[in-house]
């Protein structure tokens, strides 16, 4: 595909802005969608509640001031990474509705960059969408520059490209995905689009209820749901609930990732859970967005939710404090610092599947109350490490390897654990082993795997874990097969 190389505001103003009533009646909320999932293409995921031409003081919705202090997120940071969105189409006037936004909320300058694959313009939407992811990763992480990469068309295989040609570029720490297809069981071979090494990658559950889209679904992928955030009259956090529309459920193609094993997702039957976290996502709740470009004859301000509203502001945390994986979350939610790293959704469901207490299929784990998500006293009393690089050696297919792991025990007792190994490949490659381990207090144990390479040529994601969770410890690798 041409373009792409596969290698590689006061608060005053925020609560006048919440306060004000509404001078006009605003559309009925509606999904904006674009292609048909069946055939292979994505669509976005996001609802629109009103819009008005002139002014933000004419809609009543969230501002930056107001999601920072009801997630407990710093006003500045992101220096020195890159956030990259992945949207389809071409935005014409997503540079100028960026300086518009930035300008209104007094945030820093923004350095932007987007790269164009194609001259066509949407007319579904996408330029709402990509408005929408901008202007909030800006808004979460002002110091991160913006990287904009704009697939072609909206086909599956155009975005993960476009995917791929993002991980490329200098300083990207995360991606964000506002945009989902149906599953099918070809979409595993795209797993490993999501495999680099530094990077997290977020993507948006959907806004239609209960149900799986990929590539939230990816055991790579960092799923985010939807939740409604109520505020009180002063602007402080009142409540968040789940929202009706949060996409959820187990995963039709994707076995259960070692991280939720070790957790003990409930309710899944060995499959892949969705979402893993959540973020606010109600268009009743929204977020207001600045977009010129017009849609049905409007252009300007609007009120934006769904999904999509959740993705790139979450990949701005991971700017933030470089720590937002799944493999931090669920350690963090598994110990006793819970509640420091997340708020718990326990109320409201999406049709098929309730919140609850810890871990549930509509908000995941919950809500981000920081920005660090390093587990507290699990790296520093318990280590796995894969002794040998899988990237740096020359393997054959079809012959066994020996995977070595070293595991550190700086704890005062003996560790009484499970070593698991877990493979993940093209197509639907699983492959997954396990030996229980001794380790006496505060030494070393070394113990080695044999793992049968595929004759698929293709990238391995290769990890290593314990259970149980309390004494929880990841390696990750990837192995490429030519």
């Amino acid at each position: 595909m041409v373009g792409f190389d596969k290698r590689k505001v006061s608060i005053a103003f925020a609560l006048a802005v919440l306060l004000f009533v509404v001078s006009f009646p605003l559309t009925s909320w509606e999904q904006l969608s674009e292609g048909s999932i069946a055939g292979g293409s994505a669509r976005t995921f996001f609802h629109v509640r009103g819009n008005a031409a002139a002014s933000p003081l004419a809609l009543s919705a969230l501002t930056p001031v107001l999601i920072k202090s009801a997630y407990g997120l710093p006003s500045s940071g992101g220096a020195g990474t890159t956030i990259a969105i992945v949207d389809a189409y071409h935005d014409p006037t997503a540079v100028n509705d960026l300086n518009v936004f930035s300008r209104q909320y007094g945030l820093t300058p923004v350095s932007f960059t987007q790269r164009a694959t194609s001259a066509v313009d949407s007319t579904g939407g996408w330029e709402l969408e990509e408005s929408l992811d901008v202007e909030w990763a800006h808004a979460i992480a002002p110091n991160a520059t913006i990287l904009l990469v704009e697939a072609p068309s909206n086909s599956v295989a155009d975005l993960m490209n476009a995917v791929s040609y993002a991980t490329s570029q200098p300083n990207v720490v995360a991606v964000s995905m506002s945009w989902g297809a149906g599953e099918v069981s070809g979409y595993t071979s795209y797993d490993s689009y999501f495999t680099k090494s530094g990077v997290t990658f977020f993507a948006s559950s959907g806004d239609s209820g209960a149900g799986v889209i990929y590539p939230s679904s990816s055991p790579n992928v960092v799923g985010v749901g939807g939740t409604t955030l109520n505020l009180n009259p002063d602007g402080t956090f009142a409540s968040e609930t789940a929202w009706s529309g949060s996409g959820g459920g187990p995963s039709a193609i994707e076995t259960e990732p070692s991280y939720q094993q070790t957790y003990g997702v409930q309710g899944t039957s060995g499959h892949r859970g969705v979402p893993d976290v959540s973020y606010n996502a109600d268009p009743n709740t929204g977020v207001l967005v600045y977009d010129s470009t017009p849609y049905k004859g409007s252009a300007g301000w609007w009120i934006v939710g769904g999904t999509s509203a959740g993705a790139p502001q979450w990949a701005a945390i991971q700017a933030l404090g470089r720590s937002a994986s799944n493999a931090n979350f669920y350690v963090d939610a598994k110990s006793a610092s819970y509640a420091s790293y997340f708020r718990d959704i326990t109320s409201g469901s999406n049709g098929a599947y309730s919140a609850g207490v810890g871990y549930d299929l509509v908000t995941g784990l919950g809500s981000p109350l920081t920005t660090n998500f390093t587990p507290v006293n699990v790296t520093q009393t318990v280590h796995l490490l894969l002794s040998e690089n899988p990237n740096q050696a020359t393997y054959t297919k079809g012959q066994p390897l020996n995977l070595d792991v070293t595991v550190l025990n700086q704890l005062n007792s003996a560790l009484n654990s499970t070593l698991t190994l877990t493979v993940i490949g093209p197509g639907n490659y699983y492959y997954f082993d396990s030996q229980t381990i001794n380790v006496t207090a505060n030494t070393t144990g070394e113990y080695s795997f044999t793992w049968s390479i595929p004759n698929a040529a293709g990238t391995y994601v290769v990890e290593v874990g314990l259970v149980p969770a309390q004494l929880t410890a990841y390696d990750t690798a990837w192995l490429k097969m030519n």
